[in-house]
């Protein structure tokens, strides 16, 4: 039903790893899913939204849902999303938008008309979600149990390593200063050398002022991390920087990203060490 949750739906399945499509005409689907099989990159799992601005074309969808079933490799489910009349009305007076199918008309005659439209594709739905009264996070979260898998990498922590001097990371959540650590560019022998190389680490690593820090970071992030997560976010940025972005800042990138990844997905960009000049 228009106005039951789409977006969040649809923003639900490109975080589980799903190629999502808006509004795809029904009589597109069938040939749009066999593009999708013989592309050197196949897709294995596709989200599909149609509704009823599909117009006349909607009623071709239950045929070719059965075509598809008449295909070897292809296996499709309806998730419905629903919602009491009351609730759609609802939305749509706060969104300002007219219903697709009122015509300029009250929400209520379209969404009645909708309803219409739609009964045998809610007959034919393995889950209905009613949300009415279901919070956007929620969904989500419905969602995400439902359709996820254990390949699915629901949540990562992505660990970056910059230099202040080539400019701050538009993208970290979360930015931590690390230039008041010794440096290893002074010492000639590291200089030319980064933070993924044993020697530097090592030389990093082995100050108090150092160990100090981890110890507290390390506790701040088994606070930190999983808020955002329980928040519904799909990633956490966090970045260290040091000067160039070659030494202090890459070590550290790359002791918390191996220290967290049996917990999590962790990801380690060094997003400047090409940048290093000897």
């Amino acid at each position: 039903m228009s106005g039951a949750g789409k977006t969040v739906a649809m923003q639900s399945f490109e975080d589980l790893g799903f190629y999502c499509i808006d509004n795809l005409p029904p009589e597109l689907l069938v040939t749009f899913l066999d593009l999708m099989m013989k592309s050197e990159n196949k897709m294995r799992r596709i989200a599909a939204v149609m509704d009823t601005r599909g117009g006349d074309l909607f009623d071709s969808l239950i045929g070719a849902l059965d075509e598809l079933s008449r295909t070897n490799g292809v296996s499709w489910r309806i998730l419905f999303l629903d919602a009491d009349d009351e609730t759609l009305v609802r939305r749509y007076k706060e969104s300002r938008r007219s219903h697709p199918l009122a015509e300029g008309g009250l929400p209520l005659t379209g969404i009645q008309k909708e309803r219409e439209l739609l009964s045998e594709l809610r007959g034919h739905a393995r889950s209905i979600y009613n949300t009415s009264n279901l919070h956007p996070r929620k969904l989500r979260e419905k969602i995400i149990e439902e359709f996820s898998t254990k390949q699915d990498a629901l949540f990562t922590v992505n660990f970056i390593s910059f230099g202040f001097k080539h400019g701050m990371p538009i993208d970290a959540d979360v930015v931590f200063d690390v230039r008041f650590l010794p440096n290893p560019f002074y010492i000639e022998e590291l200089r030319p050398k980064t933070g993924l190389q044993s020697e530097v680490s090592e030389y990093v690593l082995k100050w108090g002022e150092t160990k100090q820090l981890i110890e507290k970071l390390t506790d701040l992030f088994k606070f930190l991390i999983p808020q955002y997560k329980n928040e519904g976010k799909s990633q956490v940025v966090i970045a260290f920087g040091c000067t160039g972005g070659q030494h202090r800042s890459v070590t550290l990138a790359e002791f918390f990203g191996e220290y967290f990844q049996e917990e999590y997905k962790t990801l380690i960009t060094h997003r400047d060490i090409q940048l290093r000049k000897d």
